[in-house]
């Protein structure tokens, strides 16, 4: 588990190459899923509840990003060992159902990198790699009917608008990430 909170927002993104599920294990890196205005990385994995429950927000999430010009990547940095629904193999069968690249952080140097704790998890970082949200999707990733904020959707809406987030910070909904 790693020490401290991680990576903040007014942070630089912390650089990475890992295997994407949807490209047979090509290494992906942080450039290249950087689109014109940022890039959201979600730190995920394939077993998680609150995961599950915000799937077709996430895959709706990101969409969104990439209409507005913005990268979009799932991490999953839990341990396959002691998680085997989170193992390469599962995660390539996830892959098939989703619309932005799945990254295998095996060995959790990302995770600890950046400090992600929860699943989901994630962080919003403009054009020059600088974080400005990190945290929640929304206050309820298990039953989308009771959502009565959407601090990642503001977060991107005022970072389009080149203001910073009102809220740039909240504590992620979700399990922790699985450590080895």
């Amino acid at each position: 588990m790693p020490e401290g909170r991680g990576l903040e927002p007014g942070d630089s993104v912390a650089p990475f190459s890992l295997p994407n599920a949807q490209l047979e294990g090509r290494l992906s890196n942080l450039e290249d899923m950087m689109g014109e205005g940022g890039l959201v990385i979600v730190f995920t994995c394939n077993h998680c509840p609150y995961v599950v429950g915000s799937e077709s927000r996430i895959e709706a999430m990101a969409s969104f990003a990439r209409e507005s010009g913005l990268g979009f990547i799932g991490i999953n940095s839990n341990d396959p060992i002691n998680y085997p629904s989170d193992n390469w193999n599962s995660m390539i069968k996830r892959a098939t159902k989703m619309s932005y690249s799945y990254l295998h952080d095996a060995e959790q140097t990302v995770a600890t990198m950046y400090g992600a704790e929860r699943t989901p998890e994630f962080y919003l970082c403009d054009s020059d790699g600088i974080i400005t949200y990190r945290g929640r999707l929304d206050d309820s990733p298990v039953d989308p009917s009771k959502v009565t904020t959407n601090e990642l959707h503001d977060a991107i809406l005022a970072q389009l608008a080149g203001e910073t987030p009102n809220i740039n910070r909240t504590d992620s909904i979700g399990c922790s990430v699985k450590w080895a």
